[in-house]
């Protein structure tokens, strides 16, 4: 039998039973966290040599997927692209290929995976209580959508992966006390470029904010909140990095910038290289995290692995995250966010502990510890 697709790479060690025989099915990463958990992990998976592990992802995807991986098997599919049309070939073609491969164990790092393949698990990462902060109609029918796909994912799943406690409970919605069980909470790692640099001065004068621009991501707050600030602070900045992925709320934001007057204090850099990115850590004087719904928010862990003094949300996520390491503010209220984004900018002392303890709280997030649960879940659900 031949697979149902075109496949790279050495022919699956059948040979061997002691070897777990994993796919991955990676159809779903094509930005921000799917491909920073891939870029990651593939190369650990790559070096356990218990395993087998077979990736399959859409030729699309060859430049945004590391394909140089000598022990990995790389399958790629060829089709049009569409929402609908890769859901449809998901279910159909992921079992076919774990079918062929004799795959032990199904594996989608996304909120939903195959059903029908052999063994399937999948990672609780995408925020399905979006659909509680958005309110255009499409937008929540597509939420609406992934709740349900979710859903059906961890009823019939093996086993399940979520980042954090808060994935759990909000994935697992009103099944949660009945499949919390079947879910291992792993949490995200830290590259370790993302690091403290001494003798690169903080400007601080110069607020950050990471993230792909989002409704979910609070940016409308924030800027309401800056404001604010610049009546203290004339000389104060914002730097965004990010790209803005939501075209409505982007356009949105940059309208709330002109009105409040506001051109030239806001930058938006777009998407950033990882060098740049750790620059800007590095230099910032505070680094703000205002999300409302995050179930773990990589560049707040980078931030703090950076030893910036952090301002963040206390919603969702983020207390899990990053604990007593930063200083936090009500999301939904601006005036709090300005408030205590005040109290930061006039202590100079404050923002010196904070990144020390944020520093400190990076220590416990590496992608290491993150390979070897993950391991030991996928090893459990074969």
């Amino acid at each position: 039998m031949t697979p149902p697709q075109k496949s790279q790479g050495l022919k699956s060690d059948r040979s061997n039973p002691n070897k777990v025989r994993i796919l991955l099915n990676a159809l779903h990463a094509r930005s921000g966290g799917g491909i920073t958990y891939l870029t990651n992990m593939l190369p650990l998976l790559d070096a356990d040599h218990s395993l087998e592990v077979h990736i399959c992802a859409h030729e699309d995807q060859r430049d945004i997927v590391p394909i140089d991986l000598k022990n990995i098997h790389y399958h790629f599919f060829s089709f049009e692209r569409g929402f609908w049309k890769v859901l449809l070939r998901e279910q159909i073609e992921v079992p076919r290929l774990a079918r062929w491969i004799k795959a032990d164990v199904t594996f989608s790092p996304a909120n939903y995976g195959p059903i029908f393949a052999p063994n399937p698990v999948v990672m609780l990462r995408n925020a399905v209580s979006v659909g509680l902060v958005e309110k255009r109609p499409i937008k929540l029918a597509y939420w609406g959508l992934l709740f349900a796909a979710t859903l059906l994912s961890l009823v019939t799943g093996k086993r399940a992966i979520a980042v954090s406690t808060y994935a759990s409970r909000v994935g697992a919605g009103f099944l949660w006390a009945w499949t919390k069980a079947k879910i291992d909470i792993v949490a995200h790692g830290v590259d370790g470029r993302f690091s403290v640099d001494p003798t690169v001065d903080r400007d601080p004068m110069t607020l950050l904010a990471v993230s792909d621009i989002y409704v979910q991501k609070n940016f409308k707050k924030l800027l309401i909140a800056f404001a604010g600030l610049v009546e203290t602070y004339p000389e104060l900045r914002l730097k965004i990095a990010g790209r803005p992925l939501d075209m409505a709320y982007f356009e949105a934001l940059k309208k709330l910038i002109a009105d409040k007057g506001l051109t030239g204090q806001v930058v938006f850099l777009g998407s950033v290289g990882i060098d740049e990115l750790i620059t800007l850590y590095r230099s910032c004087g505070l680094f703000v995290f205002p999300s409302t719904v995050e179930t773990f928010g990589n560049p707040l862990v980078e931030a703090m692995a950076c030893g910036a003094p952090i301002a963040c949300s206390r919603a969702a996520a983020m207390p899990e995250v990053l604990a007593d390491a930063g200083h936090y503010f009500d999301p939904n209220d601006a005036g709090d966010i300005k408030h205590q984004l005040l109290v930061l900018l006039g202590d100079p002392e404050l923002r010196t502990t904070y990144g020390a303890a944020a520093e400190r709280r990076a220590k416990q997030f590496s992608w290491q510890k993150t390979v070897a649960k993950t391991i030991a879940t996928l090893k459990a659900a074969s």
